[in-house]
């Protein structure tokens, strides 16, 4: 397990199980060490310390432990390690107490060169120490000659060579496992059955060599060495079709899983979790304002950013959860083994504090949030690709919400059935008329009397009475019901307007815009044609965009800002504030009116935070480029009084008057002092 601020092991908490198993397990390794090494008179020591061929022997295992083969599917640095035909050798050779000291101490030398903790360095040595025992206990069962005195085995004996290969790698491959498996929390057999057929082949292949390491350790020291040309091949052969496949699933920017790798590792603990009626999460993340990064510092720095944050992600999880990278600046986190949704949003709420932290990159400080979405089998989805695309939705609903992390709700679902019913129903009610207007006054704060409306829509659903659009409008945005919906909203505001009209009555009307009705390239013709058609002025008419309406391809919201500003029609930025958009950009854009979201005008009443200072800010820059500020969202005349102090022109919100139905707004009007003209038009 890794440190994520040093990169080094960190050991097991005292006392769990893993603590206990490896503390076990090298207490008899050193225990076998011991009762082996026992026989060895300090002459026989000083003889072999002589001889160039122990040296030699020592360094070729130590090289061995240090270039291992790499295996598909291994974390880099792992595999089966070359020094198995030289130390297996040792054990044919001289037997096991000059085999275990020699491992022993090349196992120290590798670690300290990779810089392992000493519990992990302590536990290897042990683990090669009990597999070695093993063999040399199975070669003294069968070959009591061999392991008398040292001499080359013959051509029968490698049969009992075989069995101990066979047995000593079996115990090895017990004694890994079981560490691996509760290290990951994971069963058993799903590590020990884990590449098995690729860790048979290169075991059977590493220790087919040990005899004739042996046959050259008799005939020359000189030979020995030559055996690293057939290693070192072997282990560029693998190492090379390790990269293919890492290259195979793996993302080239980050090092993390890509989406192949997530589908198939997903399906197998899919089918895993279905045998043991378990249950599997998948956390689909999504960066939010990234976009600015690139567009503003260049694509180098959004790589560097994101290569910064996936490092984040992968010291955040469990070692058996795997995080990948599907594009851009999207990421999922599969969660093999989750107890419930509760559990699943503690990860995401851990995975978004993480990443929260600032990022310095060029001197520069990159404060980043993620939207991150939940679902999880067989709650949300009975298959990989339905619980994906479900993950999708809780994304986006979190990302819309502004809620941060969202777990998947069949309500906010728009392809469930009841999405697909209320489509339905929406598309008839557009045909039959059952889209209507609602009408909230807009107040000039110096005087108090109304200077405009605001076009709210509302459908009247034949059971559920009057819905607002928080009911419908996520349908309808992803639907091709839009461009009706918006032709209708129009075409029922500018009848209104030009009923006003022939009664004298001259106030401008908004009408909120979308993101696809923005970008929408027919849309100034259909306002042209809408505007001719009921014979309204354009300048009664003002458009509201909103701030994510902009910031979701500036460039191409700019040109279709440009084009409506070409028929006369008055333009507002809505929901200014929200976080999406800068005071830099406003400059850049043919503006009349910024409107303060509501969570923006609120912080003018709150004399305790610095936040009103901002907001203030805000206002006079607005004034400064020459457009009205609006407060919406006034609830209190307190709020209203700190708005107009503020520098606001305009405000609207339920203290001056909730949406009206457009019958009522005549006397409204009148009441605050807005009497219609008497005359004839045209």
């Amino acid at each position: 397990m890794k440190d994520p601020n040093s990169n080094r092991d960190i050991g097991p908490r005292i006392g769990t199980p893993l603590w206990l198993y490896m503390a076990g397990a090298t207490v008899a390794g050193a225990a076998m060490l011991t009762a082996s090494t026992v026989g060895l008179g300090l002459d026989q020591l000083y003889r072999l310390s002589q001889e160039p061929l122990t040296w030699v022997l020592l360094c070729m295992v130590a090289l061995g432990e240090l270039k291992p083969i790499a295996i598909p599917g291994r974390p880099p640095g792992t595999g089966v390690p070359t020094s198995l035909p030289f130390s297996f050798a040792l054990v044919i050779f001289y037997g096991l107490p000059v085999a275990a000291l020699v491992q022993c101490a090349a196992t120290i030398v590798a670690g300290v060169a990779r810089g392992h903790a000493a519990h992990r360095t302590a536990f290897n040595s042990a683990q090669y120490v009990l597999t070695l025992g093993v063999a040399d206990a199975v070669l003294r069962l069968t070959l009591p000659l061999l392991v008398v005195t040292p001499r080359v085995p013959e051509g029968a004996e490698l049969v009992a060579i075989a069995l101990a290969g066979t047995a000593s790698f079996v115990v090895n491959r017990v004694l890994v496992s079981c560490a691996v498996a509760m290290h990951e929390r994971v069963p058993l057999n799903q590590v020990m059955f884990k590449g098995l057929r690729q860790q048979v082949y290169v075991n059977a292949v590493l220790l087919g060599l040990a005899p004739l390491v042996v046959l050259a350790m008799v005939h020359s020291v000189l030979y020995v060495p030559l055996f690293l040309l057939p290693l070192g091949a072997l282990h560029a052969s693998a190492l090379l079709l390790v990269k293919r496949d890492h290259q195979a699933n793996h993302d080239e920017l980050t090092g993390l899983a890509n989406r192949k790798l997530l589908t198939v590792r997903s399906r197998r603990e899919i089918a895993q979790a279905d045998q043991h009626g378990t249950r599997v999460g998948l956390l689909l993340l999504d960066l939010d304002r990234f976009k600015e990064v690139n567009d503003t510092l260049g694509h180098p720095t959004g790589d560097r950013l994101l290569q910064t944050l996936a490092r984040r992600l992968s010291h955040s999880v469990r070692p058996n959860d795997l995080v990948a990278r599907l594009g851009g600046d999207e990421f999922a986190i599969l969660l093999p083994h989750v107890r419930d949704s509760a559990a699943a949003r503690e990860v995401a709420l851990r995975l978004r504090g993480a990443l929260a932290e600032p990022v310095r990159l060029d001197g520069m400080d990159f404060d980043l949030q993620a939207s991150t979405g939940i679902a999880l089998y067989p709650d949300d989805a009975p298959d990989f690709a339905l619980l994906l695309q479900r993950a999708d939705v809780a994304m986006y609903v979190a990302k819309s919400d502004r809620t941060g992390v969202e777990c998947y709700d069949p309500t906010k679902d728009r392809n469930s059935t009841a999405r697909l019913s209320m489509y339905s129903e929406l598309r008839r009610g557009l045909a039959d008329g059952a889209l209507e207007m609602r009408y909230q006054p807009k107040v000039r704060l110096l005087d108090g009397r109304p200077v405009g409306l605001e076009a709210l829509a509302r459908w009247r659903h034949p059971t559920r009475g009057l819905l607002g659009p928080d009911e419908f409008l996520p349908v309808i945005e992803h639907t091709h019901l839009l461009r009706a919906f918006t032709t209708q909203v129009l075409d029922i505001t500018l009848a209104r307007i030009a009923r006003w009209e022939a009664t004298g009555l001259t106030l401008q009307v908004s009408v909120d815009l979308g993101v696809d009705e923005l970008l929408d390239p027919e849309l100034p013709e259909t306002v042209a044609a809408a505007l001719s058609e009921h014979e309204v002025p354009a300048e009664r008419l003002v458009l509201e965009i909103s701030e994510r309406t902009l910031i979701t391809d500036n460039d191409a919201a700019t040109i279709a800002v440009e084009r409506l500003r070409d028929l006369g029609v008055g333009l507002a930025l809505d929901d200014f504030g929200t976080g999406h958009f800068t005071l830099a950009q406003l400059a850049e854009l043919p503006l009349d009116e910024i409107k303060l979201h509501e969570s923006f005008t609120t912080r003018l009443a709150d004399d305790g935070s610095g936040g009103h200072t901002v907001v203030r800010a805000a206002i006079a820059l607005v004034r400064a480029l020459g457009m009205r500020a609006t407060a919406e969202g006034v609830h209190g005349a307190r709020l209203a009084e700190a708005a107009s102090r503020a520098g606001c022109h305009v405000a609207q919100g339920n203290h001056f008057a909730e949406p009206l139905d457009p019958r009522d707004v005549p006397a409204w009007l009148a009441e605050h002092g807005i009497r219609p003209r008497t005359r004839p038009r045209g």
